[in-house]
């Protein structure tokens, strides 16, 4: 019967223990148990330090502590540099392309009322972040001053629940003195 299955599976006994992983016991040349040195900044083996968190400090840990070590395990490091150099350049797109963030010029901050529902209205206010303003911080603080809610829906703008538009030109330019009164305009009534 296993020569049908055999036949039938087109495996022989060689191949079926050659795909099978083999207890060779302890190696000749290897002093057991093993002694696993550990670095004392990443916490992790030696050998994976360069996989932690805080690589750089750990190489100077090492090459003050573990010389041997460390001379084992940067040996190739000028020859990795030199290879990391050429991945770093990039031909074309990807993160290599990356452009810098110019840094915007303050707009002018805008003020608007949308309906949100029959008779209920929220505030948009959008241009805070070209005044270097944080706009979590502002949402907070709107949301403390009126008593309502308040969040950060998109990169430069903040949705204050209720009609507080008027109130909002006092407000802006009393917390925040580099924002002059002519920078905010109302844009009235719109639909989101």
């Amino acid at each position: 019967m296993a020569s049908n299955t055999e036949a039938h599976h087109g495996d022989s006994t060689e191949e079926t223990q050659s795909r099978f992983l083999i207890a060779e016991g302890p190696k000749k040349g290897v002093r057991y148990p093993l002694k696993v040195v550990y670095c004392n900044e990443c916490s992790l083996p030696v050998e994976y330090c360069e996989y932690g968190p805080s690589y750089d400090k750990c190489k100077q840990w090492l090459e003050k502590n573990l010389p041997d070590e460390f001379e084992r395990l940067h040996v190739t490091d000028d020859t990795e540099a030199q290879e990391g150099e050429e991945k770093k350049r990039q031909k074309r797109g990807g993160k290599g392309a990356l452009k810098a963030k110019k840094k915007a010029e303050p707009q002018t901050i805008c003020l608007s009322r949308a309906p949100r529902g029959k008779r209920k209205y929220v505030t948009v206010i959008t241009g805070l972040a070209t005044h270097e303003i944080d706009l979590k911080d502002a949402s907070k603080y709107f949301s403390t001053k009126f008593s309502c809610g308040s969040s950060v829906t998109g990169d430069d703008e903040i949705v204050i629940q209720g009609d507080v538009k008027d109130d909002l030109f006092d407000i802006i330019t009393d917390k925040w003195p580099k924002v002059d009164e002519d920078d905010i305009d109302d844009l009235g009534d719109l639909k989101r």
